[in-house]
C-alpha cells in the first residue's frame, strides 16, 4: 500500500496542504468556534495546568494593563494581505475564536527587535525587555517540520555539515572559517537548482548539522533536534514559539562560541564521547515531543490570546 503522507509530505510541511485545510479553519462559522473551544476545555481539564501555564506567560509577559497602538485592529476588520499570507491563516486560526471587536496588532516577518506596545510577532529578542512581543506559532509550516530520521547517530559521518547562502555577515564569517576544514563539509548552497544543495534526508547521513541564526531564529533547529543528528550553534539570542531561550547548552545542542572559534575543539569531543552525544540526542527529541501535541498547542495559544486581550484592557471571552 502507497504511504501518501510519506510520498506528499516527504521531508517538509507541505504548502497545499496547509493552504487547503488553514483557508477551510478560516472559514468556519462561530458556533464551531464555541463548540470546539467547549471541547478544548474539556481536554485542558485532563492536563498538566502548571506546565500549561507556565508556557503561556512565557509566550505572554504581559502582566499590567497596557495600551495597544493606533496601528491595532479589530478582528472583524482583519483580512487576507497580500504578502506573507500565512500569518494571517496562523493568527487567523485562533483570533476568530474571539469577540469580533476585539482589537490587536500584529508584526508579520523576522521581528528582530521589541515592539512599543504589545504586538502578537513571531520571534523576539531572547534577552532584555521583551515583554511586548508576544509570540504565537506563526509561519509553522515553513519553522514547526519535525521529522522521521532512520539513521541511528553511530551510523552517520564524523562531519558537521551545513547549506546555506552564508550572506549574512555572521554566516559569512562562519562559511570563511571552516569551509575548508576536514571535519566540515560547508557549501553554499541554498536553493534546489544549486550544485551543492543537500535535501533535509541528506543532511542526515551526517552526525552534526549546522544551525546558525539567519535574519532570526535558525529555521532548520526543529528539524534538526527530531532528527538523529545533533545541532551545533553558539547560544540563540532570538526565540518563537519554540522556547529557543529555555535550550541547555550542550545538553540540547553542542554549544559553540559565538566567534566559532572552539568548534574544532567540540566536534572532536563528541566523536570521541559517543555516549555524550546520545544524551544530547535523546534531550533534543524529549524536547521536541513537547510541542507535537495539537489539542494542547490549541489551548496554549488560545490562553496566550485571552491572557493578550485582557491585559490589554478588553473584556474577558
Amino acid at each position: 500500500m502507497i504511504n501518501f503522507k510519506k510520498v506528499f509530505l516527504k521531508d517538509r510541511n507541505n504548502k497545499l496542504a496547509y493552504y487547503v485545510k488553514t483557508i477551510l479553519k478560516s472559514v468556519l462559522p462561530y458556533p464551531y468556534c464555541r463548540w470546539r473551544k467547549d471541547r478544548l476545555i474539556r481536554y485542558y481539564d485532563k492536563l498538566d495546568k502548571a506546565y500549561i501555564q507556565s508556557r503561556v506567560d512565557y509566550y505572554n509577559k504581559l502582566d499590567t494593563i497596557t495600551s495597544l497602538s493606533a496601528d491595532a485592529i479589530a478582528v472583524k476588520d482583519y483580512k487576507i494581505p497580500d504578502k506573507i499570507r500565512v500569518y494571517y491563516f496562523d493568527s487567523i486560526e485562533y483570533l476568530r475564536y474571539f469577540d469580533r471587536h476585539f482589537k490587536f496588532e500584529i508584526i508579520p516577518g523576522d521581528v528582530i527587535h521589541v515592539p512599543s506596545c504589545p504586538a502578537i510577532v513571531k520571534s523576539r529578542p531572547i534577552h532584555g525587555d521583551n515583554v511586548n512581543s508576544v509570540l504565537l506559532n506563526l509561519d509553522k509550516a515553513r519553522h514547526f517540520n519535525f521529522i522521521r530520521d532512520d539513521i541511528p547517530f553511530e551510523k552517520k559521518k564524523n562531519l558537521l555539515v551545513g547549506r546555506s547562502g552564508f550572506s549574512q555577515p555572521h554566516r559569512a564569517r562562519f562559511f570563511d572559517m571552516y569551509a575548508q576544514h576536514p571535519l566540515c563539509d560547508i557549501k553554499k548552497a541554498a536553493r534546489k537548482s544549486d550544485p551543492d544543495f543537500l535535501s533535509i534526508p541528506q543532511h542526515l547521513n551526517y552526525k552534526f548539522i549546522l544551525a546558525l541564526e539567519g535574519n532570526d531564529v535558525a529555521t532548520n533547529l526543529k528539524w534538526i533536534m527530531s532528527s538523529n543528528s545533533i545541532a551545533v550553534m553558539p547560544m540563540p539570542t532570538y526565540e518563537t514559539w519554540f522556547m529557543e531561550g529555555t535550550l541547555i547548552p550542550d545538553y540540547h545542542f553542542i554549544c559553540i562560541k559565538h566567534d566559532y572559534s572552539d568548534l574544532e575543539e567540540k566536534l572532536n569531543y563528541y566523536i570521541e564521547h559517543p555516549a555524550e552525544a546520545l544524551r544530547i540526542v535523546e534531550n533534543a527529541h524529549s524536547y521536541v515531543d513537547q510541542f507535537k501535541d495539537k489539542k494542547q498547542e490549541d489551548i496554549i495559544s488560545l490562553l496566550v490570546l485571552e491572557k493578550y486581550f485582557k491585559f490589554t484592557d478588553q473584556d474577558k471571552v
